[in-house]
């Protein structure tokens, strides 16, 4: 059932621009009260003066109120509009990437607010993030069947924004029971992937891009892959010429699987791993040290939240500063920071803080984002949250 949602006086101004978000004090409570709707359920939105302006659907409870689908006030999401926009989000990915490992959808990035829908060949790992996007769960799952006849559809319902949402966390199977492992190729180099026990979806595709470069720096060099996850980093420099590589994480399984994935790529004998507390080691390897040609540190969210900055910066600014010490002169630092709330300048400035601490001087030499397959909105900052550099250090 489609519902009206009235806004505010000039609250539209910014939605006409385009703005994707309407946020719960733009509504007028008293025309349409935000208690009278069901999360998920879709709205026609009209200005102050009940002029339709856009659709979207809504959450009562959440701070974001709305997400608006169109602007065109006719266009309400179906299964027909499902379908149109998965399907040119899947040309796009065709114009870039000849075989079948990305994000397919990258939310709003991709005009399906909330939705995230990650490729791995025949089988899909989806995020419903949203209570609208939830609501289209079955529509979503006949559409992705029809249009790629996968043999799998895992939803991996752990995404933090649905806390926001008021949403709780689920992992369940959509369609057919998923494998515990997918096979991977991303930069010419395998990976097995764990799809139901990994983090996030089991695969970070954002940071293809980056670990593409590594072929320009780590030919018959030492590597520190730091927060190494299941190896993206660190198998790919041994596969691209590094001499020795070093991968550094807290979780046994991650590094049981950076051993599989080494072994799949015929560099077992290059990869040492070290399952530590990340500073504790660290500060170990600085104790004896034990310095690399290329260190790369790419840590998981200091930042989740706004009220976590102070802290989170300074968790950012040891853990560069670690690394530094760790770098061979002119040797080279990737750094980088999947926080939202940290902008380029602040990292900026914590590098720069981090060098001084450590009596390091750096050039940058490169600035580093995700691929074709996390297309922006123009508007929302929000989406461009990851940020790389790649350093010399003195």
């Amino acid at each position: 059932m489609i519902s009206e949602v009235v806004l505010r006086s000039h609250a539209d101004k910014r939605l006409k621009q385009g703005y994707p978000w309407l946020y719960s004090n733009e509504i007028d409570n008293h025309k349409t009260p935000l208690s009278s709707f069901v999360p998920g359920q879709l709205v026609c939105i009209r200005g102050h003066h009940l002029e339709a302006i856009a659709t979207g659907y809504i959450n009562p409870h959440s701070l974001i109120a709305v997400r608006v689908i169109s602007l065109d006030p006719q266009q309400f999401l179906d299964e027909a509009l499902i379908e149109t926009r998965l399907a040119d989000a899947l040309r796009l990915r065709n114009c870039f990437f000849k075989k079948p490992y990305y994000r397919l959808v990258y939310s709003e990035g991709d005009f399906l607010p909330g939705l995230i829908v990650d490729r791995f060949g025949d089988h899909l790992v989806i995020q419903l993030n949203t209570a609208g996007m939830e609501a289209q769960k079955e529509i979503i799952k006949n559409v992705l069947i029809k249009l790629l006849n996968p043999l799998s559809i895992l939803v991996r319902n752990t995404s933090s924004i649905r806390q926001l949402e008021n949403m709780s966390a689920y992992t369940a199977p959509l369609f057919n029971q998923p494998p515990a492992f997918v096979e991977i190729e991303e930069n010419g180099v395998l990976f097995q992937v764990p799809l139901l026990e990994g983090q996030k979806t089991g695969w970070f595709y954002d940071h293809r891009s980056s670990r593409a470069l590594l072929a320009d720096y780590v030919l018959d060099k030492s590597v520190l892959d730091v927060f190494s996850y299941i190896g993206g980093f660190g198998i790919q420099a041994a596969v691209q010429g590094a001499c020795e590589v070093t991968c550094i994480d807290s979780s046994q399984a991650a590094l049981t699987q950076v051993k599989v994935n080494a072994k799949l790529n015929g560099v077992e004998k290059k990869i040492n791993v070290l399952c530590e507390d990340v500073f504790d080691a660290l500060t170990e390897l600085k104790n004896k040290n034990n310095l690399f040609d290329v260190v790369m540190v790419d840590p998981p969210a200091f930042i989740k939240k706004r009220k976590d900055m102070d802290k989170g910066i300074q968790a950012y600014l040891r853990l560069n500063s670690l690394a530094m010490k760790l770098v061979k002169p002119r040797g080279i630092l990737f750094s980088a920071s999947c926080s939202m709330h940290l902008s380029k300048e602040k990292m900026l400035m914590m590098l720069q803080k981090a060098a001084l601490r450590s009596k390091k001087t750096l050039q940058i030499l490169m600035q580093n984002h995700p691929g074709q397959d996390h297309p922006l909105h123009p508007l929302l900052s929000e989406m461009d949250y990851l940020k790389g550099f790649v350093m010399e250090v003195h």
